[in-house]
């Protein structure tokens, strides 16, 4: 059975809400669920870009707290 890890893609909103997507990996997929509201997908690639997208589009949360 492949290892998983989990690393989080984290975006604020205007209102300074917190949004999170966490991503899961297990040997090529990638799990994502958001936090907030359930959202799910598998993706094989670019999995932290499509959850920027939907922190984006969903929450209108786009401020990136690395950056």
């Amino acid at each position: 059975m492949p290892s998983t890890t989990t690393s989080k893609v984290t975006r604020w909103d205007q209102h300074g809400g917190e949004h999170t997507v966490q991503v899961r990996k297990s040997g090529t997929r990638r799990q994502l669920t958001c936090d907030t509201c359930g959202w799910h997908i598998v993706a094989q690639f670019l999995p932290w870009l499509k959850a920027g997208e939907h922190l984006a589009e969903a929450h209108l949360a786009t401020v990136d707290p690395t950056a």
